[in-house]
């Protein structure tokens, strides 16, 4: 872990039972989060980047989840191995909040906005000086109120109309941006130093995607918060994030800032990922072969059975990390260095 990491997540292993056996969904990823950074996470569906974020957050399914191995440091203290309900308390829903990608299935559709977010700040409030112990627990009258105009606050920045009234409103009364905007609002209340957002605008149409986007950006920057930002779509990961990490069937591959990302890839899987975004002006690019089973995956690295460059080093044994310049690493036995 850097001196600078706020989260540093380091060999984490996590499998899945099914009836097939163990799938080996996350193989050994490392990852690292700065102070006010946004990250973005990308890849392929199944590659693994949801499980990473419910592994961060403490929400695997505890029947088919396994953790294998690995530590996941958030300010020092290693999550995996911290008390559970220091956790609950004091890291989940307040250090570390979440934006889920279907805003609609994370509201009760029979309570008003307003109750949903009051019982939010009730438990994860800021001002509060630790989580009620009960259900019953009382909600300080003072207290009540400051988070009451923090709520009507947070709405006008993220731009609800008539903040008063939409307290009173039920989630189906606002449109999917809406819906998107008020997730927005409530990961921001408790003040997170991390919030890690799952494909949040992938239910969205094209101009409210971005609209979302530039909004989350700038709201994050505002406040100084760092962001996870999970999506397969890389002109999103382009257009919101300071730093991109490509996974593969459960691997990292490559981590650099975004314009070197984009600008001069280095690994085999990151340039073709590249190379197949749609063009005017070329032909429709793919990527020879198929993802493999993480039941009973490669060898090594996992890519080397689409790859080119690949040798029997590469079959073997999975590459360390190969740091090739300033915040640039790929996990790589044959990294290429020239620009596409």
């Amino acid at each position: 872990m850097t001196a600078a990491a706020l989260l540093a997540v380091r060999g984490l292993r996590v499998d899945f039972l099914t009836d097939r056996g163990p799938a080996q969904v996350l193989d050994g990823i490392t990852l690292d989060i700065a102070p006010g950074e946004v990250v973005g996470l990308v890849g392929e569906s199944g590659c693994g980047k949801t499980t990473l974020a419910r592994a961060i957050l403490g929400v695997l399914p505890s029947g088919p989840a396994r953790i294998r191995g690995g530590e996941v440091r958030f300010k020092g203290v290693d999550l995996l191995r911290e008390d559970p309900r220091v956790v609950n308390d004091r890291v989940r829903g307040r250090a570390i909040t979440f934006i889920p990608q279907d805003p609609f299935t994370s509201f009760s559709p029979v309570f008003p906005i307003g109750t949903q977010i009051m019982d939010l700040m009730k438990w994860k409030s800021p001002r509060g000086d630790g989580a009620p112990r009960s259900v019953w627990s009382r909600y300080p009258r003072e207290r009540r109120r400051a988070d009451r105009e923090a709520v009507l606050e947070i709405l006008r920045a993220v731009q609800i109309p008539e903040p008063e009234r939409a307290l009173r409103r039920l989630p189906h009364e606002f449109s999917g941006g809406q819906r998107q905007r008020l997730m927005i609002a409530m990961a921001l209340l408790p003040r997170p130093d991390l919030v890690i957002a799952d494909e949040p605008t992938t239910a969205l149409d094209v101009t409210i995607q971005a609209q979302i986007l530039r909004l989350l950006r700038a709201l994050v920057k505002e406040r100084g918060v760092s962001v996870l930002f999970t999506t397969h779509d890389l002109g999103t990961a382009h257009e919101i994030c300071d730093r991109v990490v490509v996974m593969y069937a459960g691997q990292e591959m490559e981590a650099a800032p975004t314009d070197a990302f984009f600008g001069r890839p280095a690994h085999p899987y990151t340039r073709r990922l590249i190379a197949s975004i749609p063009d005017a002006g070329r032909e429709i690019r793919d990527i020879p072969g198929e993802v493999p089973s993480l039941v009973a995956p490669p060898s090594g690295c996992r890519f080397h059975p689409r790859c080119d460059f690949a040798t029997a080093e590469c079959q073997a044994e999975r590459p360390a990390p190969r740091l090739l310049a300033e915040a640039h690493a790929v996990r790589c036995h044959h990294p290429v260095s020239d620009a596409p």
